[in-house]
């Protein structure tokens, strides 16, 4: 009966621990959603949109909301595989949990931690004496669970220079007049004080969308590598203190003994 009730506690947290991933990255798009909707509401969307001629804004937009859609995809991977880890966390420290590496560790959910699990088995069969050096294939693991995480760095980055672009077009806008400017002829100077005044709409709607797209970009991403530094972190502590001791244990290597 305690069994069954630590069981179901056990479920219960890895659910709890799955969900708050995915919970903290639709907490932070509720609420730039409910920015935007605000921002449209009042008009200042389409103000920008009919300002900035160049258009440059509305790419920025349309890439933030893709890389959105991209930061969900891989939040709700690592999610995932948190979820693996810890039910192979879980099968692994019962007190029979060494017998789940039979077979090349089949029984174990499937993940890349288990598949780093399996090659870990694998080493150790090919192996056959000496202590378990995991080295390599932690680093191969890390590489694979970041995935394309880069590419909100990447993203990020875009979304400043392409800001600073609209910057740099937007002052050529407004310089462009002064050079046949004639201080005698007023219908001259109005239509390049007109001119001017869309050239820096241009240049501060462009800076304003890239700078607040980059620095959002940069938060769901920071969001997103702290979680796959939590599962990598749980991989390597479920390997160092229940893989390779039961593997070391099999092969006859005691357990301190140095790689």
């Amino acid at each position: 009966m305690d069994a069954k009730v630590g069981a179901a506690a056990a479920t219960v947290g890895t659910d709890a621990a799955e969900r708050r991933v995915l919970l903290l990255w639709m907490i932070f798009t509720g609420l730039s959603v409910f920015a935007a909707f605000l921002l449209w509401r009042y008009g200042l969307i389409r103000l920008m949109v009919s300002s900035d001629r160049t258009y440059i804004s509305s790419v920025i937009a349309v890439l933030y909301i893709v890389t959105c859609v991209h930061c969900f995809w891989r939040t709700r991977a690592i999610a995932r595989e948190g979820e693996a880890a810890r039910g192979c966390r879980a099968i692994l420290a019962a007190p029979d949990g060494a017998s789940a590496l039979a077979g090349d560790a089949r029984n174990l959910p499937g993940g890349l931690v288990t598949e780093h699990i399996k090659s870990l088995v694998q080493k150790a069969r090919a192996q056959a004496k000496g202590p378990i050096d995991q080295t390599l294939l932690l680093r191969t693991l890390a590489d694979r669970l970041r995935g394309s995480n880069g590419f909100g760095a990447f993203v990020s980055d875009t979304l400043m220079k392409l800001g600073l672009l609209g910057t740099i077009i937007g002052f050529i806008i407004m310089l462009a007049p002064i050079a046949t400017l004639d201080a005698a002829d007023k219908v001259a100077m109005k239509s390049s004080m007109g001119l001017m005044s869309d050239g820096m709409a241009v240049a501060m709607y462009t800076t304003l969308a890239g700078l607040i797209g980059s620095i959002l970009v940069r938060i769901q991403y920071y969001m997103l590598d702290a979680a796959t530094q939590r599962v990598f972190s749980d991989a390597v502590v479920l390997t160092e203190t229940h893989v390779t001791p039961a593997l070391e244990r099999r092969l006859g290597t005691p357990l301190g003994s140095p790689p």
